[in-house]
């Protein structure tokens, strides 16, 4: 890895940036989206889901990949964010609508609103370097910018 020149600029990110972690209208906008998420997911799960209570035992299921963690930060990370990433949900949501798999779009929408209500509680996808590092921006009590 090579230090960028000294004559390099870096880029303004604006007023509300702080130390890479977003706020003010952005936050809450990354926030919105994840309660949009959560909402539309536990909407169609009302239509299209295997009930309630198969819901509430599925919820924290993406979560397990925590244990992810026990390996290291880097495993822990990536364990996390494959979890925690809509890539993996909304495939399987639409596999299994495109193959008329009921379970898969159970699946796929239990796993929707998961994301979505980290998302809206300001959990984010994980850096290696700590756990407290997600993309929204340092959580925890070391958290800065409100």
């Amino acid at each position: 890895m090579t230090a960028a020149p000294e004559n390099a600029r870096t880029p303004n990110l604006g007023r509300n940036v702080v130390n890479g972690a977003v706020s003010g209208g952005v936050r809450i906008l990354l926030r919105a989206e994840g309660a949009c998420a959560l909402a539309a997911a536990v909407l169609a799960y009302a239509r299209f889901g295997h009930g309630w209570g198969m819901f509430a035992l599925f919820f924290l299921t993406p979560d397990l990949s925590f244990l992810g963690y026990l390996a290291g930060p880097e495993t822990g990370a990536v364990s996390y964010n494959f979890a925690h990433s809509f890539v993996g949900a909304l495939t399987t949501l639409a596999a299994g609508a495109l193959l008329s798999l009921s379970v898969l779009v159970t699946a796929g929408l239990i796993w929707v609103a998961h994301i979505g209500f980290d998302r809206a509680l300001g959990y984010g996808l994980k850096y290696p370097d700590g756990f407290a590092l997600t993309h929204p921006g340092r959580i925890g009590r070391a958290r800065t910018g409100g």
